[in-house]
């Protein structure tokens, strides 16, 4: 079963970010920038060759964001609600991920059909979040939604004021 490996805290930054294997192998290269609307985050093999992209469609009422692989839009994820835990449903794909936002740890399905998990794993070289994606053709589109749940994670705060802030904006149009 493929295991993939992402140094913790990497997938929300605006750096270069190296997905390995399980025999800590380079496997694929995620670049891009997060934050304002038409942002994406790109996946490259090593080889240099882009395998998918995850770009940012829209910022307020609900981020919403639109999934690529091999040039073709395959889902459109978006969060649905956060109590008691987060669930976020990616159309056109019928994938539902569900977890704990701050511990990091998610689950994919497509029904009864597990996609991917994703937990935190500790070595001697960091901390790193571990996705197991049984099937590893789906294995760019998971790191792709995982590098999503990450930036909501680290911009919650952020987000949240901003939103608290446009909403009374609003009300003092609508008064």
């Amino acid at each position: 079963m493929p295991e993939f490996y992402i140094q913790q805290h990497q997938l929300s930054k605006r750096t270069r970010t190296i997905v390995k294997d399980e025999k800590n192998r380079d496997i694929y290269l995620m670049v891009g920038n997060w934050g304002r609307k038409q942002d994406a985050l790109l996946l490259y093999q090593m080889n240099g060759q882009l395998v998918a992209s995850i770009k940012q469609a829209s910022i307020i009422l609900g981020s919403k964001f639109i999934i690529y692989e091999n040039y073709q839009k395959v889902g459109e994820m978006r969060k649905i609600f956060n109590w008691p835990g987060d669930f976020y449903y990616i159309k056109q794909l019928h994938w539902a991920a569900h977890g704990d936002i701050y511990q990091h740890k998610y689950q994919i399905h497509h029904f009864n059909e597990r996609i991917m998990t994703m937990d935190k794993a500790n070595f001697l070289t960091g901390n790193y979040y571990s996705l197991d994606i049984p099937n590893e053709k789906n294995a760019p589109k998971c790191i792709c939604i995982a590098a999503v749940m990450d930036y909501w994670l680290y911009n919650r705060s952020k987000r949240e004021a901003k939103n608290a802030e446009l909403n009374y904006q609003a009300s003092l149009i609508t008064d």
